[in-house]
């Protein structure tokens, strides 16, 4: 499959081929799916906590007596029905972490950038040259490649100036190729990536061949 590259100033300078096993798969929604929600759920720290009315320090002693007050039939003022008592079927610490086979990250991650790709969602860019960082530069590459909103900048490395430039931009975000995942390309409309970093992700992501010794 090729797919054209375009230069700063939003002009195609050639064609680059890429990986049918990457960019080329059929949406798998069951899978991309279950992606999202692994991803989402092992982000949550799980450090909400409550007090039972057995936690809430205090007397156990009861408020008053059962009969003959003309009052309501209290109980420890730990009660959940006091203000400052204990908490019914409150949360608690715990662990949201959910486990996933590994084929199935990796088929999951592919469905979303082969969608990118099939919805004509995803620009390839030479290389980013940042001297140093710029909004107004980046806005005006943003603006010859018609993205106007919601994308998701890949590069090959980490690079200070791209992500800088790019800081007060809003639904304008940049990542390594390195740290891509499902949220964010799922997050943004469009994606721009540089050809070393799609080199990066065949690399990374696309199907290993091994190699048998010759007896």
């Amino acid at each position: 499959m090729q797919v054209p590259v375009y230069n700063p100033s939003g002009e195609v300078v050639t064609q680059l081929e890429i990986s049918d096993d990457i960019f080329g798969l059929p949406f798998n929604d069951a899978v991309v799916h279950q992606a999202l929600v692994r991803q989402l759920a092992n982000k949550r720290q799980g450090t909400a906590s409550t007090k039972t009315r057995g936690e809430v320090r205090g007397s156990t002693r009861k408020l008053y007596a059962q009969k003959h007050t003309g009052r309501a039939r209290r109980g420890a003022v730990g009660s959940p029905l006091l203000r400052g008592g204990g908490i019914v079927f409150g949360p608690h610490p715990r662990t949201y972490h959910q486990a996933m086979p590994k084929k199935m990250r990796r088929l999951a991650l592919k469905c979303v950038l082969s969608a990118k790709v099939s919805e004509g969602n995803m620009k390839v860019v030479e290389e980013f040259t940042f001297d140093k960082p710029g909004t107004k530069e980046m806005i005006n590459i943003l603006s010859a490649l018609g993205i106007d909103y919601s994308v998701l900048i890949v590069t090959p490395d980490a690079t200070p100036n791209v992500v800088k430039s790019a800081s007060n931009l809003i639904s304008v975000d940049v990542l390594p190729s390195a740290l891509i995942n499902v949220a964010d390309l799922l997050s943004h409309q469009k994606l721009m990536i540089t050809i070393d970093a799609i080199h990066k992700i065949e690399q990374t992501w696309g199907r290993k061949v091994i190699k048998h010794a010759s007896l």
